[in-house]
């Protein structure tokens, strides 16, 4: 397989780069996470979608290439449908607390699944906060089965859904920057649509890119801007809280428009020892949740079936923090 044309169409720079149909998307995403690629060929495709950045057409393509090729779950039985959350980032200047949303959902009865890296690379990664409350990686599809069935919540990585994603997320070290298949594994979804996936992108075009692809998928999901790169709301500032669901969008929550008074400055340090108390300690109700947190929490149970509409998911949010929630 020749992969001269694609380069050309991709990497002919600003005057003669053009988007990829949805068909040699699907065609070269399958030999990327095939292994088919050689290294060279490999690197020079990355790093000129990396340039060009991706269409909504080429994502089309090459979520379609994962989505084949991913291990599937099952949802528990007789709960609301399995929340996805995808980590691929980490903190860095403000505690991570995605972990903390995660387990609020398990409180819930709402079955969660993490997935993501298990190095930080020089972040404080979710799957180090996790290991410090207990919630180790799962290591087969099997195992991660048997946890959502058992607990609630599984921390997969990503190599055990997808081995051919996990390749090409390893080379972000050689490469040096991120790729495309840091977009495509926002788009995760191992229940077969049944579930509902919490997606985010802090550059305004990749989200819209990322709500047409939803959109044309009919996926059922909460969209919003990620507070450094994860999926979870900034406590400081309530990002604009969407769900995408049958091809509509609608806004649950707007934006803020300036910073809450509230930090969690009550952790010593972003570090995972130190979240991983302040989770602790906002799980006891001896710190409060960020309010934004709380806003997030009511549109999973809304998003997820645990509640019949917003107005409900608010109230029992409200009722099962106890006044909690930091204004």
């Amino acid at each position: 397989m020749s992969f001269a044309h694609y380069l050309k169409q991709i990497g002919s720079g600003a005057e003669g780069t053009t988007d990829l149909s949805e068909h040699d998307a699907y065609q070269l995403f399958s030999a990327v996470l095939d292994g088919g690629v050689p290294e060279l060929e490999l690197g020079a495709v990355l790093l000129a979608l990396r340039v060009k950045s991706e269409s909504l057409t080429e994502l089309l393509g090459f979520y379609r290439a994962l989505d084949e090729r991913l291990s599937r779950l099952r949802a528990p039985a007789g709960n609301p449908m399995p929340v996805v959350v995808p980590s691929y980032n980490g903190a860095r200047e403000q505690p991570n607390l995605l972990p903390l949303l995660a387990l609020l959902l398990q409180r819930f009865g709402v079955p969660v699944l993490v997935h993501g890296v298990l190095n930080g690379s020089g972040c404080i990664a979710s799957a180090y906060i996790f290991r410090e409350l207990g919630v180790m990686p799962c290591a087969t599809p099997a195992q991660a089965q048997d946890a959502l069935d058992a607990s609630g919540i599984a921390f997969v990585p990503t190599a055990v859904l997808a081995p051919g994603l996990a390749a090409t997320l390893s080379l972000r070290g050689r490469l040096g920057v991120r790729s495309i298949a840091h977009v495509v594994a926002r788009l995760i979804d191992p229940f077969g649509g049944e579930s509902l996936r919490l997606v985010s992108a802090r550059h305004p075009l990749l989200l819209e890119i990322l709500r047409g692809a939803l959109v044309e998928t009919g996926a059922n999901a909460l969209l919003l801007r990620s507070t450094e790169g994860e999926p979870f709301a900034d406590p400081k500032c309530r990002p604009q809280l969407e769900h995408v669901c049958n091809g509509e969008v609608r806004v649950l929550f707007e934006a803020e428009a300036g910073p809450l008074t509230f930090a969690p400055a009550q952790t010593p340090g972003v570090d995972a020892v130190a979240t991983a108390a302040w989770i602790r300690h906002a799980l006891a109700g001896e710190v409060p949740i960020p309010l934004p947190l709380v806003n997030q929490l009511a549109c999973c149970l809304f998003a997820a079936g645990y509640a019949g509409d917003m107005n409900q998911a608010k109230a029992i949010v409200a009722v099962e923090t106890g006044g909690l929630a930091a204004a």
